[in-house]
């Protein structure tokens, strides 16, 4: 069996960029271990979507994705995008495997709404869309990676095959090391601010940042909406601004550091970092929405808040911070959670259960 596995991560620094490439590197290499013969790339290099100003490598892209799909001869592709690439496939009769990590509706229209406004770029926008509806139409099977995006996906496409992927992650490379230097007791935060209705969530931190003026909380990360936040936020002492970290490494110190992890998020499906802090034996405060309640135990490796909610939020901080024996506990149980639910081998194991189920269906019709 053959899987050539098509990222659309880009080749830049963010956590987002280098991440899901290297976990998808990560996903293959446990699929070698069950006899699959996989070749991961970055889908921008083989194929270019219009619009794009490149055009010579538009022109040539099609001669060098035939030129891939020739030599590796994959009986399955599994890209992580709604693009150009995916179209190609199924134009080239391959069966298309669609994971599918955010609302992928629900970002469109709030994109809409707050940053493509412009004639110009809302027909851009719309013809990404119709490329995407192209891909989400003639896929073989679309992966969702939780049971909340699969109700999502269902809404959209009652008729296509649905199945949840399983996003497995390394926990041997989650370890405790030498931590940053952070004042104590602190709160950590690890997300971006790209997406208007996930980042106001961290407005609740006003209220928060005011009521606990001893807690010390850091917010790693970056994104077009970094002024809007930090612009509330930075006029209080206790709130610190440190930019992106360079992953896996710096989040690593900083997760080694911290007291407490906190996501707080108007929506997400199965954010990868509120696994890791888990694996790094944090305990973790997340936002009661979206796929979160599916990656962490309510009350045992942390506690979820309810959304816009600054009081249940202090007292979940409050909580952790003064039972240090709890918040040791629930972190050791963190990691045993994610060890055991999301570790690359159930990954694998998963993603193999779907191609048997696939292959089988395919044979009987």
């Amino acid at each position: 069996m053959r899987i050539l596995i098509a990222s659309g991560a880009g080749g830049g620094t963010s956590k987002g960029s280098i991440g899901k490439y290297f976990h998808l590197k990560e996903f293959g290499e446990a699929l070698t271990k069950f006899n699959v013969e996989y070749k991961l790339i970055r889908e921008s290099d083989y194929v270019v979507g219009f619009p794009t100003k490149k055009i010579l490598k538009l022109l040539s892209s099609k001669k060098k994705f035939k030129k891939l799909i020739e030599s590796f001869k994959p009986d399955v592709v599994l890209v992580d995008r709604q693009s150009s690439f995916g179209f190609e496939v199924i134009k080239a009769g391959i069966p298309l495997f669609v994971l599918l990590r955010g609302h992928y509706w629900s970002e469109l229209e709030y994109a809409k709404a707050t940053i493509y406004k412009d004639p110009l770029r809302r027909k851009i926008i719309d013809m990404r869309n119709d490329v995407a509806k192209k891909v989400f139409d003639g896929a073989s099977i679309i992966l969702p990676i939780c049971n909340y995006l699969k109700d999502v996906v269902k809404e959209h496409y009652p008729q296509q095959s649905i199945a949840v992927f399983v996003e497995g992650v390394n926990s041997s490379r989650w370890y405790k090391k030498e931590g940053m230097r952070l004042h104590h007791p602190c709160v950590g935060l690890l997300q971006d601010a790209n997406w208007w209705r996930k980042t106001k969530e961290m407005l609740t931190l006003e209220k928060v940042l005011d009521a606990m003026p001893d807690v010390n909380f850091y917010w790693a990360g970056d994104g077009r909406y970094k002024e809007r936040i930090l612009s509330v936020l930075e006029k209080f002492k206790n709130f610190h601004w440190l930019g992106p970290l360079q992953y896996p490494d710096k989040v690593k110190e900083y997760l080694s550091e911290i007291d407490v992890y906190a996501l707080l998020t108007g929506m997400d499906t199965t954010p990868l970092s509120l696994k890791e802090a888990q694996l790094m034996e944090v305990p973790v405060i997340a936002t009661n929405v979206g796929g979160n309640s599916e990656i962490m135990v309510n009350n045992k490796t942390g506690f979820l808040v309810k959304e816009g909610n600054e009081s249940d939020l202090i007292e979940k901080i409050s909580i952790l911070l003064e039972d240090k024996k709890l918040a040791r506990q629930m972190g050791e149980n963190g990691r045993k959670f994610i060890q055991e639910k999301f570790s690359l081998e159930e990954s694998a194991k998963n993603f193999i259960a779907i191609l048997d189920s696939y292959f089988k269906m395919k044979i009987k019709s």
